[in-house]
């Protein structure tokens, strides 16, 4: 089986863990339009909605892991860039809020 992802080591992880060989191929991009073009027969991508899958005739079939992401600023950093940084931290803050209101 080969499988396209951006993801070589979860997938290789993940795979192994179940006893299974598969051919990674490491992709960037419009990950879903590898089983479309024959690259691959299965795809390990980031889904929030799974919408882009099903717009291309594919489905979500298993659960890897779930993922967060970290904005990180040592504190000299933010001492010394405090203007630049907080409208960042702001900005990450209201999206964070409107996303879990989405969801509600």
């Amino acid at each position: 089986m080969k499988v396209a992802t951006k993801f070589v080591n979860v997938t290789r992880e993940y795979f192994a863990r179940r006893g299974a060989q598969v051919d990674i191929i490491k992709l960037y991009g419009a990950m879903e339009l590898a089983p479309i073009m024959g690259l691959a027969d299965r795809i390990v991508d980031i889904v929030d909605t799974g919408n882009t899958l099903r717009a291309n005739g594919l489905e979500p079939m298993e659960h890897i892991a779930d993922i967060s992401s970290r904005f990180v600023v040592g504190q000299p950093s933010m001492k010394m860039k405090y203007r630049q940084i907080q409208p960042i931290l702001d900005q990450l803050a209201a999206a964070i809020a409107a996303k879990r209101e989405e969801k509600a």
